[in-house]
């Protein structure tokens, strides 16, 4: 804060993006608005919105916790007692305008973002966090064997997926971001359930990722109802590979496009290079912590120097005309010479 001479800055959270208020403050709210503020001096209080979230903070903080039913006048006097000075918010561009104008004000200057600082200290995690996100990993490991074992043909996406949510959360999870799909080469992408009933032959592929205390972890894996034909057979192999070589390329000082690129150069080898654009896969991987997809984005046109401690996903999740939309991955701890997996769900086309 010195550095950038911001006299306050401001943590946002809303109901969907708890993460830049959590980064600071680990307190899953439950109200649609909460910020809390700290300053040059290492002050900190808070803002909320709900009165529930009031009562279940108040014990964290030394400073009183400011209840506002009216946000932006709850923001806009806490800045006030700041008086003139700089202010910057992480999760600014998420914040509603009305917000932002209300601290606009009594500070006498516009905000400016945090957003990009944040995010970037965000993405070394501590012992703590790692603790965290490899509970987070066991639970999706878990996840994913009650998904494969209660799969079943006739079943409606829909159920599979109500039926591995209760499991989670039953096994502790506080929330938790799911896609699937299921079908043949007609299938592009991952979605949110339908009512789609699962037939023999299918490709069936989910995106687990529980969150446990506050920290995401992902696991990908693709299961065929039935036995796999040779083309799905040959469709893992490269997707397996393409995850290896991500996988074996990760380190300390590697650039992220790089990690995109040796995954894409696996399809280009096997004459499948068309599909490594944005029209069939939206990313190889991102990073993973308190939301579940964070920047960096791994693709090709994007360039971030990987560091010791990050979380990554890598995974070569695309569209290949053998058999339609397959995904492959596991969430890795970024070590001092290359990288551990926290997932420990066995790699292979699963089969039911």
């Amino acid at each position: 804060m010195k550095e950038r001479g911001w006299d306050l800055l401001l943590f946002y959270g809303h109901t969907w993006r708890k993460d830049f208020f959590r980064y600071v403050i680990n307190f899953n709210f439950a109200g649609p608005h909460i910020v809390a503020a700290l300053s040059r001096d290492g002050q900190l209080q808070l803002v909320v919105s709900d009165p529930w979230d009031g009562e279940a903070a108040a014990p964290l903080f030394d400073q009183p916790v400011v209840l506002s039913r009216d946000f932006a006048a709850g923001i806009k006097q806490l800045v006030a007692q700041v008086g003139k000075s700089a202010v910057a918010i992480a999760g600014m561009e998420m914040m509603p305008a009305g917000f932002v104008a209300s601290i606009c004000r009594p500070s006498g200057k516009a905000p400016v973002s945090a957003t990009a600082d944040i995010e970037d200290m965000r993405r070394v995690k501590g012992a703590d966090e790692i603790e965290r996100l490899k509970k987070a990993a066991g639970l999706a490991d878990r996840g994913y064997h009650y998904f494969a074992q209660t799969a079943a043909i006739g079943m409606a996406e829909y159920e599979l997926v109500a039926h591995v949510e209760g499991f989670l959360k039953a096994n502790g999870a506080e929330d938790n971001f799911m896609l699937i799909a299921s079908g043949g080469t007609e299938v592009t992408g991952m979605r949110p359930p339908t009512d789609r009933k699962l037939q023999r032959g299918d490709f069936l592929i989910t995106e687990l990722t529980p969150q446990v205390d506050g920290y995401f972890a992902q696991i990908c894996r693709t299961l065929v109802l039935g036995e796999p034909s040779p083309e799905q057979l040959q469709s893992f192999a490269i997707f397996s590979e393409a995850q290896k070589a991500a996988e074996d390329l990760i380190r300390p000082g590697v650039d992220v496009a790089d990690v995109a690129r040796v995954q894409n150069d696996v399809f280009r080898k096997f004459g499948y290079g068309e599909y490594t654009g944005s029209k069939y896969t939206r990313v190889r991987g991102h990073n993973l912590g308190l939301h579940p997809d964070e920047t960096p984005y791994i693709l090709e046109d994007v360039h971030y120097i990987l560091k010791k401690d990050m979380v990554v996903i890598a995974h070569p999740n695309t569209y290949l005309p053998l058999g339609g939309y397959m995904v492959f991955g596991d969430s890795l701890l970024v070590t001092g010479d290359g990288c551990v997996c926290l997932n420990k769900t066995e790699r292979k086309l699963f089969r039911k």
